[in-house]
């Protein structure tokens, strides 16, 4: 491909304006060299199920040197049978699961995505948001590409597929990334080789195992521990590594690089066991809520919080505020993420489906909620309420994160700006639409504090992005 793209795809900062569509937050796994690895794979992916729920698949090196795919709607479990897994066989894999964040869009994004050529089949899978892909897009439809989706993906495979000659698979990869800005954890399947890559600014977490005598590469290190590797380390931001029989070789697709791993991995979106980046996700939580203690004490008779991705951060406020934590609101568990979930109008009935609050311990009591964030404010609304029915004297909001009030373009279902309650609205104001006693927000400073970390992406608490955003064609 002529180096004409590099100028039409890389241009000067220009207005920050609201995309059009709204992107999804994913999860990615690449076993190679590994017993059963369509099975693992299968484990895997449902340790990270809770990146998305909507569809998954796996795409698998058969005997013959082809790649097979399968790959649906719904959870892990339900696409899957051991028939389809028997079928994909094999010892190397990658896996995907996403969620939509709109209604445009269905089976057709659901990755991997697989291209089938004569010599040099491939699969991609990609967590994260390339902010200039409609530009790249537009630029190979102009040259008689043809898309089969509108997940931003699919231009990457197509920039990598352009660019690939014979074996050569490193310069096409280096090419593909050198064009495309913004987020993106990344595997990438051939015949004989597993690649995995981050994006220079580490926005998306992504980790190197081992498994016998093979590999495996995950967004978390749950998902390793589930399937039994062992942890070797983090791929860097900007790396990418090579895993072939000769065993794990790694490059880099950028220098000036940076590790501005997206804060809100966390506060919510990785499970509690994970370690991203040397930092405990559930270490991080609990010394958040005793940052957020310290910084926004309340007087009260008993802490609780929004099952379950704030149960670290409130344990952490109960203990540092010498309060009881009590259950006093329980999860239905087969009840998906409202945050997740892709209308208003399923997020507003999936709260009361989703939570119950249990009346004998909150009744007559002052209670402080321990939330990790309020994005559209709707559940924080509905629980507020629900609390003060089900006989609550006080109800503290307290948010184990600053406000969220930017939206993010770098892969998390968040809307337009007007679309976060935070955005434009005083602290009071948000405070009186969710009908609370108190609401309060952790700093941005103690973010740092608790992770010990000196660089993360808080775009969405302070609007400053690390990379360009791109208007629209």
């Amino acid at each position: 491909m002529c180096e004409n793209i590099a100028k039409f795809v890389h241009v000067s900062s220009v207005a920050r304006v609201p995309f059009q569509e709204l992107h999804e937050e994913c999860g990615v796994v690449g076993f190679y060299n590994t017993d059963n690895a369509a099975s693992n794979a299968f484990l895997a992916l449902q340790a990270l199920q809770h990146r998305g729920q909507q569809g998954c698949g796996i795409a698998a090196v058969l005997p013959d040197g082809s790649i097979g795919l399968h790959k649906g709607a719904g959870l892990v479990k339900d696409v899957f049978t051991a028939e389809d897994l028997k079928a994909l066989g094999g010892t190397s894999c990658i896996g995907h699961v996403r969620y939509p964040t709109t209604d445009v869009g269905g089976q057709e994004n659901i990755q991997p995505f697989l291209f089938v050529r004569k010599e040099n089949p491939f699969a991609l899978a990609h967590n994260g948001n390339i902010v200039n892909a409609a530009r790249a897009k537009d630029y190979l439809e102009k040259r008689g590409h043809l898309f089969h989706s509108t997940s931003d993906s699919e231009t990457f495979a197509y920039l990598v597929g352009s660019a690939q000659h014979g074996d050569n698979w490193e310069a096409a990869i280096n090419h593909a990334t050198r064009l495309l800005d913004g987020a993106y954890a990344t595997v990438i399947l051939t015949k004989d080789k597993l690649f995995a890559c981050r994006d220079k600014y580490g926005f998306r977490p992504l980790s190197l195992g081992s498994l016998g005598d093979g590999y495996v590469v995950a967004s978390e290190t749950c998902a390793l521990e589930t399937v039994g590797a062992r942890f070797i380390r983090d791929i860097e931001p900007g790396e990418l590594i090579c895993i072939d029989e000769s065993g794990v070789h790694s490059s880099r697709i950028a220098q000036d690089c940076s590790h501005c791993m997206c804060a809100m991995e966390y506060i919510y979106f990785a499970r509690p066991d994970s370690i991203i980046e040397g930092c405990g996700v559930h270490g991080f939580r609990k010394q958040s809520g005793r940052l957020l203690q310290k910084e926004h004490p309340a007087d009260a008779d008993l802490v609780t919080c929004v099952p379950e991705s704030s149960m670290s951060a409130a344990m952490g406020y109960a203990e540092a505020s010498g309060l009881p934590l009590e259950m006093g609101l329980i999860k239905n568990i087969y009840v998906a993420r409202t945050f997740i979930q892709p209308t208003q109008s399923m997020r507003d009935v999936g709260v009361k489906m989703k939570l119950t609050p249990v009346k004998s311990i909150v009744k007559g009591k002052r209670v402080v909620v321990i939330d990790d964030s309020i994005v559209r404010g709707t559940t924080s609304r509905i629980i507020v309420r629900m609390l003060r029915e089900a006989g609550a004297t006080q109800v503290h909001m307290r948010i184990a994160s600053p406000p969220y009030a930017w939206p993010c373009y770098y892969g998390i279902d968040t809307g337009s700006k007007e679309q976060l309650l935070a955005a434009g609205r005083s602290l009071e104001e948000i405070r009186e639409y969710i009908g609370a006693d108190s609401l309060e927000y952790l700093s941005v400073e103690a973010l740092y504090q608790a992770s010990g970390r000196s660089e993360l992406c808080t775009a969405c608490f302070d609007g400053n992005y690390p990379t360009d955003l791109y208007q629209e064609m």
